[in-house]
Formats: C-alpha cells, sequence, structure tokens
C-alpha cells in the first residue's frame, strides 16, 4: 500500500445481512482508489465457506468476538451489551493501532462502522481516528428505531400486557415522526410488541440509532426519490451529513469487471443451479420464495406456505435453511413433493441478486429484510412481505402503502391468504400495477446512479469529503 493512499477500514456487525451491504460499499470505496481493510470476527470466519484471500488493495482482518462458536443471530445481538463489546473493544482496538501507525506513514483515512456498532467510536476517538456510520437498513427503519425513547415517554410502548396485540391497540396511528405519514405501532418494528419496558432489544436499537446520529456522516443504502421524506426528516433534525448512495447492488455491477466483484463473505453455500433452472422456464412466470438468513417459522407456517404454493400451479424457486424452522424439522411431507415435481425446486441457499434479475421471476415472497426488499425493488419484481422481525414491518408498510409494490400476509399465514395473494400479484389486476410500479421504481434507481443523479451525486460528495479526513 502506498503511504498516502487513503486507507478505510470497514467493520460491519457479523450478521450476513449487514455484511454484505458493507461488502458492497467497500467494493465502491475500492473502485475510486481506497485501501480496503475489511473487519469480521471469529463468528464469521467460522462460517465462512471459503478462504478469503488479501487481494490487491483490499485485505481481510478477523478479530476475536468473545461469542460461542454456534450463536445464533439472536445470540448475536443478546450478547452485544456485555462479550462481544468487550472483546471487539480490545481486539478492534489492537487492529487499528496495528494499522494506524503515522510515525512510519502508514494512516488509516477513516473507520466505516456498522450502524448497530457504534461502541467504535470510543476506540476510534482514543486511537485518534475519524469514525462514520454506515446503515444497513432503510432510512424509515432508522428512524422508526430513533423514536423509540418518544414513544416510550409519551406511554405507547411498552404494551401494557399481551392482550394489547389483540386489541388493535397496535394499529394506532402516529403522525408526530418526521417524514412518516400514517405510520401505525405495529409498522413501527417488531420489539415495540414487548410489554417489558427493560426489553433488550427494545432499548439497543434504540440507543444505537441515536448514537449512529452523533456521527459527522450517516451513509444509507437507498436513494432520495425512494425515502425523500425520511431523509428530509434526518437531515432536518441532526447535524451529521447525511449520504443516500444506494442502491449499492447497482452502484456495484456499473464497475468494470475485475476480480474483487466475486469476492464475498457467505455463511451459507449458495446453490448456483438454480439459475439453470430458471433459464428453462418463460419470463414472469416463477415465484421466487425466501425469508431471509434470521427468519424462524412454526413447522405448521412451513406447511401452510408449502400447500398455498402448491395449490397456486405456478413454479417457484424457494430458499428452506436447514436452520428455517424451529427446532429443525425442515422436512416437507412426500404428498407435497409429489404435487410439485417437474415445477418446483427446493434449495438452502441461493445467489438472490442473479435470481431477482433473471427475467423468469414474476413476484418474491419475502420477509421485506432491507437487503431483499432493496434487491427486489432494483430489480423491478413486486413482493408479497411477511415481516418477521426487527425493522421488516417497517419495510413491509412502505413497499405496500407507499411504494405499491407489495402485499401482505397476515402474521397467522394461512394457506388460504396466502393463495390469494398469489393469485392476485401473479394474475390480477392488482398485481398489474404492482407490476407496474416495480418497474417504475427500478427505472428511478437506475437514474439516481447514473451521472447527475443523486445517489452519483452524493457518492462523489461523500468520497470528497472522505479523502478530507485525516487521522491523528
Amino acid at each position: 500500500m502506498e503511504k498516502k493512499q487513503p486507507h478505510v477500514v470497514c467493520f460491519p456487525c457479523p450478521a450476513q445481512g449487514h455484511i454484505n451491504p458493507m461488502m458492497q460499499f467497500a467494493k465502491l470505496l475500492h473502485s475510486r482508489g481506497f485501501f480496503i481493510t475489511f473487519v469480521y470476527t471469529d463468528y464469521t470466519h467460522r462460517r465462512q465457506l471459503e478462504p478469503l484471500e488479501c487481494l490487491d488493495g483490499f485485505q481481510f482482518e478477523v478479530i476475536s468476538d468473545g461469542l460461542p462458536p454456534d450463536a445464533g443471530t439472536m445470540e448475536i445481538l443478546q450478547t452485544f451489551r456485555g462479550s462481544f463489546r468487550e472483546s471487539c473493544s480490545v481486539t478492534f482496538g489492537e487492529l487499528l493501532r496495528k494499522l494506524h501507525n503515522p510515525s512510519d506513514g502508514h494512516v488509516v483515512t477513516c473507520i466505516v462502522s456498522d450502524a448497530f456498532m457504534t461502541f467504535t467510536r470510543k476506540v476510534a476517538e482514543e486511537v485518534g481516528i475519524p469514525d462514520v456510520i454506515f446503515c444497513p437498513m432503510a432510512a424509515c427503519g432508522l428512524m422508526a428505531f430513533l423514536n423509540y425513547p418518544e414513544l416510550i415517554r409519551r406511554g405507547l410502548a411498552p404494551l401494557r400486557d399481551e392482550s394489547y396485540t389483540s386489541k388493535g391497540y397496535l394499529d394506532t396511528t402516529i403522525d408526530w415522526i418526521p417524514g412518516m405519514r400514517d405510520i401505525r405501532l405495529r409498522d413501527l418494528g417488531s420489539f415495540l410488541g414487548s410489554t417489558d419496558l427493560d426489553n433488550f432489544m427494545l432499548n439497543f436499537v434504540a440507543n444505537e440509532a441515536q448514537n449512529a446520529l452523533k456521527a459527522p456522516m450517516v451513509i444509507f443504502n437507498t436513494f432520495d426519490s425512494l425515502e425523500r421524506e425520511v431523509l428530509h426528516g434526518f437531515r432536518s433534525m441532526f447535524p451529521a451529513r447525511i449520504y443516500s448512495v444506494g442502491p449499492l447492488l447497482l452502484q456495484r455491477r456499473l464497475l468494470s469487471e475485475n476480480v474483487f466483484k466475486s469476492v464475498k463473505l457467505s455463511m451459507w453455500k449458495e446453490e448456483i443451479e438454480c439459475l439453470k433452472w430458471l433459464d428453462s422456464h418463460e419470463a414472469a412466470s416463477v415465484i421466487y420464495v425466501n425469508f431471509g438468513s434470521t427468519t424462524i417459522t412454526t413447522a405448521q407456517q412451513l406447511l401452510e406456505f408449502a400447500w398455498a404454493i402448491a395449490d397456486s400451479n405456478h413454479p417457484f424457486l424457494w430458499v428452506i435453511r436447514p436452520d428455517l424452522v424451529k427446532g429443525g424439522q425442515t422436512i416437507l411431507p412426500q404428498e407435497f413433493m409429489d404435487r410439485i415435481e417437474g415445477r418446483g425446486m427446493l434449495v438452502s441457499w441461493c445467489p438472490q441478486e442473479e435470481v431477482l434479475a433473471h427475467p423468469s421471476i414474476t413476484v418474491f415472497l419475502t420477509h421485506c429484510g432491507w437487503n431483499s426488499t432493496l434487491e427486489s425493488i432494483s430489480f423491478g419484481v413486486p413482493m408479497i412481505c411477511w415481516p418477521f422481525f426487527g425493522d421488516q414491518q417497517t419495510n413491509c408498510r412502505y413497499a405496500c402503502n407507499e411504494w405499491g409494490v407489495g402485499m401482505e400476509i397476515d402474521s397467522n399465514a394461512k394457506r388460504e391468504e396466502i393463495g390469494v395473494l398469489i393469485k392476485e400479484v401473479v394474475e390480477g389486476e392488482k398485481g398489474k400495477d404492482m407490476k407496474k410500479a416495480a418497474l417504475n421504481w427500478k427505472e428511478s434507481a437506475e437514474i439516481g446512479i447514473k451521472e447527475g443523479g443523486s445517489s452519483h451525486t452524493n457518492i462523489e460528495l461523500l468520497i470528497q469529503e472522505l479523502l478530507q479526513l485525516k487521522g491523528n
């Protein structure tokens, strides 16, 4: 590495949905001349399927995280206030001191930290390196979490008791959150379903959102026309410079072909043969089903989805992780397998970006994680939404009510309702409107990343600002 080459250290939360967009952002910076150190932890390293080599101008570093080898995503989140933060604060600090040594000309320009890893700011200050925030969520998702303390102050959260989930209380409309019109309590994230004021996740996401906006810069993987009102709300409320630079997957696809496009940190083996299977189907004919990396269903919910999909009589590609079902029983009945023979493909993981970009896909049945939602929008694919956790309820609300590209499944997930929605989206008038809206958003996303577009302009401004940063 040349001494004067700007050097950025990227540190995502050790979860697949956080790693992917940070990697896209790191590759974008690398293409613009930045040296990248991409940091991941023991937990990710143990689950990484293929060894990662440090390439020209792009290196990987592994640090200890104190997590048990078999920790799940929820366990990772629950340990953030304990062993994870303590272990990572120490080991991340040691790494920064190794990388940042001004006396011999090696200077780290800045750290790009995950919005849910804000403990890095104290470490960065101790070493004397600027720290900026990368948010892997939508702006609307972070805005929801940001307002949890005010919801608590007004007595709207947590719930008084569990009966409130069935009293229509969660349909209460909130009209005072900047940039969020006609939003309901139930749309502000799964953590508002708690009855405990001391609920860890309720307080954790609220604190992290507050801390993230104290950074000098916050980078969002979204685009202005998609979330204009919420982004305006952030820009009017906080001194932090807000940069909306997405969709990063489209930004990355504009890069010239090089070896870095193939670099991935994946915790599941992608079954790429599904792409050849999709090649054998007509345009806009296949239902794609994937509930992401954290959703957990019951065995009964899995069956409800299975029979609704089978009864649709449409070809489908369904990603069923080995740990998708609570208790680990993901085996579907032989009757179902016989019914779908020749028109259904089941895989444990797939290259989702390539799948959603495939012309055979007609609709995406999704959990509404932000990566999945933005990928679907980027490729003009309408969604059937079944949110599970965190910000997914907020993404679902916007997809269905603000952007016109989604229809929501009730959380109970009954096969009759699922079947009706599949039929409507694939064959009905509502589906036609959704497909038109999805294609319009796809066009808006593509315009945004081209020269003169909002995301392109924001990237240029961001890079100029990053180049001005200097570590002590």
